[in-house]
This record gives C-alpha cells, structure tokens and sequence, in this order.
C-alpha cells in the first residue's frame, strides 16, 4: 500500500516538472486555485456546497474505472486494494471536505466522506464505443469520447433545470447551465496524437474555426433544454439568462484554443492559472481569446502548412 501512494507521488512529480514546473510550486499553485474557485462559489451562489459535493463525487467516480480497479485487486488482493481505494477516496476528497467545513456545510461534508467509503467498494466499466449512442456522430473525438465518460452528469443538470423550474429558483437553472459547459470543458484537457491534427489538410486558422464552430454545436446540443426551459419559465429574465449561455460559451471557446495554444503538449498551470483568473473576472475572455488564439496559430504551422 505505502509502495503504490510513494510510485504515484513521483508519477505527480514527474509530470509536474515534464510541464517545466517544480513539483513543489505545482502542488501550492493547485491548491490555491482550487481554493480561490470554492470560495468564489460560495460567494456567488447559496448551492455552492452542493456544486462542491457533486464535484467530489464525479472525482470519485473517475477513480473507480474498472480497469484500475481489477488491476489493484490482481497487484494488491482484494483487501489491500479495497484499503488503497478508500484511502485515495478519502485523500482526494479532503479538499472538498475541509472546505465545506469551513463553511458549516457539516452534513455536506459527511455525506461526502460517506461516499468517498462507499465509492472505493465498487467499480464501473466505463461504455465502449459505440456502445452508448450520442448525438454527435463522427465529428471530432471530444465530445464524443467525453460524453460516454460523463454522460451521467447530463440526467443530473436536466433535473436541477426541473427543480429549478418548479420551485421558480432561476439560479439553481442557471447553476445546472453553467455545470453543462463545465463538463464540456473537461473534453478539452487531452491533446489527441500529433498524427490526427497533420492528417487535416487546412490551415490553422481553418483548423481552429472548424473546431470552434464544432464545439459550439456540440454543446449547444447538451445546453438547450436547459436554455429551453428556463427561457420558457423565466420569460421576463431572457437577458440574464442568455447573458450566461455567452459566458459558458466564452468559457469553452477559449478553452478550445487553449488546448491548441499548448499543443502537442497538454495544458498545465500557465493555462490553469490564466482560466482561474477569468473565473473571476470573466471580461478577461475577451482578452484572453486571441491571446490563445495567436500562440494555436504559432502551434499549429509547423503541422497545417
């Protein structure tokens, strides 16, 4: 057990200081963005310590692939893998509990301890291709490959949209809006094979618009029931409400040239660092759009021209 905890801290290491950042300073820096976006959170809105336990809980549920968890039974036996798993469960979630402690969300806090235990006992396989169907057909991979690893989050959204509407609280529909692209976003940290971006004959301003317009579509696909609902129910707050779809949209438009903005490698605590600051203060997009969109095109002409 102590064996597999030290082989993935110097894995965590290793990649930190691949990313051309001291471990050290990469472990602080997380920290504190993932702290200056909780508190954000609960200063924004009274659901910040549900957000913060569903959050929790989909970190759990990434851990509990079946694949890795078979392969700790066969390593370990089945009691000590059962052990590693409650104790990466309890590690990984102790962020979200001291927070919400902090906070006086105490039952917020047990029942997230409750199902960090509960989470390590079980495993789930993970849908294959072209087992779960999804709306987007063949286009490119990210939503597709993302919607089979998150598809459950989307039945969650959908029924805060109807709680949202039947007890006329238009935040709690904005908060399920707002949680759509924040999956959305998810689809974009992985930087696919170098092969499948010279494989487009293009060029990379024709490259990025294409992949624009794709993840415009895409999520809107996802996002209108929401927007549907609430513009149905809340006709009087259409501007508010579509004054969100914009941001989620300059949220995830910018995380689009993000990801190419680092490419062939995945983006890291520069990136982060940036994003968290437009958490913030999301007129910053506007600033930070052609600034990733330049640094793609850059990227992108060694492999497109």
């Amino acid at each position: 057990m102590t064996e597999h905890f030290s082989l993935q801290y110097r894995i965590a290491n290793r990649k930190l200081a691949a990313a051309g950042v001291h471990p050290a300073v990469g472990y602080v820096l997380g920290l504190a963005v993932f702290v200056l976006v909780a508190e954000l959170l609960f200063f924004k809105t009274p659901l910040a310590k549900y957000a913060l336990l569903l959050a929790a809980v989909s970190v759990f549920l990434q851990w509990s692939d079946k694949n890795r968890t078979e392969f700790l039974r066969m390593t370990f036996g089945d009691a000590t893998a059962r052990r590693i798993r409650t104790a990466e469960n309890l590690l990984l979630g102790l962020p979200f509990f001291l927070i919400l402690v902090y906070h006086g969300a105490w039952a917020e806090a047990g029942l997230g301890v409750l199902g960090s235990v509960l989470l390590a006992q079980v495993s789930f396989q993970a849908p294959q291709h072209g087992v779960l169907p999804t709306p987007f057909r063949h286009r490119p991979f990210e939503f597709t490959v993302g919607f089979r690893t998150t598809f459950f989050m989307f039945p969650i959204a959908y029924t805060l949209t109807g709680i949202a509407v039947s007890v006329g609280n238009l935040n709690l529909g904005i908060f399920a809006l707002l949680l759509v692209f924040l999956v959305t976003l998810t689809y974009y940290t992985k930087a696919e094979d170098v092969f499948f971006v010279w494989s487009y004959s293009c060029t990379p301003p024709q490259f990025l618009l294409g992949k624009l317009r794709t993840a415009t579509w895409q999520a809107g696909l996802l996002a209108a029931p929401i927007v549907v609902g609430l513009l149905v129910f809340f006709p009087a707050d259409w501007g508010f409400i579509l004054t969100f779809l914009l941001i989620g949209y300059g949220f995830l438009w910018t995380m689009v040239l993000a990801k190419y903005a680092a490419y062939p490698r995945e983006m890291n605590v520069p990136e982060g660092i940036l994003f968290t600051l437009a958490i913030y203060f999301p007129p910053l997009l506007l600033a930070l759009m052609p600034f990733f969109y330049y640094k793609s095109v850059k990227r992108l002409n060694t492999l497109l021209t």
